[in-house]
């Protein structure tokens, strides 16, 4: 069953409204900035990226996942 969560899209909106740029992003990953295009771009990506993401941001993205199964058992 496909998720709602477009976790690329959820990257990108943190990122704008927290003002930060997709340069800074992929400097702290280590990525150029075309891979975080990519990122963007992708409704799910590895497990392993998104942590080092959340790491990052200091936000939690696998929550977004909790509450779409919170309310899948509903």
């Amino acid at each position: 069953m496909a998720g709602s969560v477009h976790i690329g899209r959820c990257i990108k909106d943190l990122m704008e409204s927290r003002g930060l740029t997709t340069v800074w992003l992929a400097q702290q990953l280590g990525y150029h900035r075309t891979n975080l295009y990519k990122i963007y771009s992708m409704q799910t990506i590895d497990t392993g990226l998104l942590l080092r993401i959340s790491r990052i941001l200091k936000y939690d993205f696998f929550e977004l996942y909790s509450h779409e199964i919170e309310e899948d058992c509903r």
